[in-house]
């Protein structure tokens, strides 16, 4: 039926279950600006243009999921401060990799109007890449699903699991 939304939070897929918490993109650009220091509703609202309902919403599904964290403001009842919870500051790298992207294909010769850099010394981000957990880097066509259970233990780990368990 057109129009009529899938619920994929019980997918067998990683990038269809992250897409059911933060899929849309109003969610994502909340993220975003959290990430550049908004933390109050009016900031989240004027900075997007975004519908009060709307932004409601998409802010109430954010702390349900665990992205954001509503932090009551000191000395006003009804109002809340949103930051971002340690899950959703490991959504850094998503919106980098959409930023890179998105400077690569969205834009014409000399109409970029700002650069992602680092904080410190202002460089611009080098390009991500992907590895595989020996350290090889991998293209577009160099990985595919594997089910875990058909793997060695030792290659079953979920690439965060195997990043705290590595020791240097």
């Amino acid at each position: 039926m057109k129009g009529k939304r899938v619920d994929l939070g019980h997918a067998d897929c990683s990038i269809a279950r992250a897409l059911q918490i933060i899929g849309d993109w109003w969610s994502l650009l909340i993220v975003r600006e959290a990430f550049g220091g908004k933390d109050r509703f009016s900031e989240f609202q004027k900075t997007l243009g975004l519908a009060r309902n709307i932004l409601s919403t998409r802010l109430k599904k954010l702390v349900e999921e665990g992205i954001l964290e509503a932090v009551q403001i000191e000395g006003a009842s009804n109002r809340s401060r949103y930051v971002l919870t340690s899950k959703g500051e490991q959504l850094y790298i998503v919106l980098i990799a959409l930023w890179q992207w998105g400077e690569q294909h969205c834009f014409k010769p000399g109409e970029l109007k700002y650069a992602m850099v680092d904080r410190d010394k202002l460089l611009s981000l080098a390009a991500l890449d992907l590895r595989a957990q020996d350290g090889r880097i991998l293209g577009p066509r160099d990985f595919r699903t594997a089910a875990r259970a058909e793997l060695p233990a030792s290659k079953a780990k979920p690439p965060a699991e195997a990043k705290r368990t590595r020791t240097t």
